[in-house]
């Protein structure tokens, strides 16, 4: 037989279009006694396919971009409010050790349920962001540095508590030694302007006021070596040595604040350069 009477016989119930190769970009097929049937083309099934992973608004329509971009920025506001509450916390607490005020120092205590909550909250906006918008260069740059400063800010109102809870120990009223506190005066200070200055610089950003910190933060480093020195020239008294000590932690905890600083400082040149690197290496040893 030859290869043209072997050929199959056209199906009268079929269009030309029906029968197209496998290329045909036709949008109907074959149904049920031959009745055509719109077919989805290939774009239409991708957008399906998309719609699928990505969340939806109160009336099932799914959220775009502009939503993602609004989450995103809200998202950063209460990460930069965290920072706020940091510099009250940080005020409060100066105040507490500068006039020993144990009532002061347990509202400092009290309070930082506030920067927790803030935590837990930018924390898991972060993940839900992750999970349901999937973002990509540079959104993703910026809530990965969002989940790095929140934990930071925790950390930073831990470091505020752990002040707060040293100024008890040594009693109502300690034998203080007043060129301590005015040392300890300045660290805060000094810290205090590195958080208000890592927020700045995240809000705009900058990365020039960003590493300007590093400046500030050689001088909490100066200042605490000075505190410990003191502490150990304080003389015999076992009352005097004991708050001195006391002090030494103190000033620990507000050069840690500034340590926390810098690293959200250093966030800031990630989120822009997409490149990480150290402003200051914190393993070298100064004297």
């Amino acid at each position: 037989m030859s290869p043209a009477s072997s050929a199959e016989p056209p199906d009268p119930g079929r269009t030309d279009s029906m029968q197209a190769g496998p290329g045909r970009t036709d949008s109907t097929q074959a149904g049920p006694e031959g009745a055509a049937i719109p077919m989805r083309t290939d774009e239409g099934m991708q957008a399906e396919l998309d719609a699928l992973g990505r969340p939806r608004d109160s009336s099932g329509r799914v959220q775009g971009r502009a939503h993602f971009q609004q989450q995103l920025a809200e998202l950063q506001d209460r990460a930069l409010g965290g920072l706020d509450m940091v510099v009250e916390q940080l005020d409060r607490v100066l105040e507490a050790l500068a006039h020993q005020d144990v009532e002061l120092a347990q509202m400092v205590i009290v309070d930082d349920d506030r920067i927790d909550g803030r935590y837990l909250e930018v924390h898991q906006g972060v993940l839900s962001l992750l999970a349901l918008q999937a973002p990509v260069a540079g959104d993703l740059r910026l809530v990965a540095a969002l989940l790095h400063m929140i934990m930071r800010i925790e950390r930073m109102g831990d470091q505020c508590v752990n002040i707060a809870k040293l100024i008890p120990l040594s009693g109502h009223e300690p034998p203080v030694r007043r060129e301590v506190l005015e040392a300890l005066a300045k660290m805060g200070a000094q810290a205090r302007s590195e958080v208000v200055q890592c927020r700045r610089a995240f809000a705009g950003r900058d990365i020039e006021l960003a590493q300007d910190i590093v400046r500030q933060d050689r001088e909490i480093n100066r200042l605490n070596r000075d505190i410990f020195r003191m502490a150990i020239e304080i003389g015999e008294d076992p009352d005097t040595r004991e708050w001195a000590m006391h002090m030494v932690l103190v000033a620990r905890a507000l050069e840690r604040i500034g340590d926390n600083a810098v690293d959200i400082g250093e966030q800031v040149a990630f989120v822009v350069t997409g490149l990480f690197h150290e402003f200051s290496d914190s393993s070298s040893s100064q004297v």
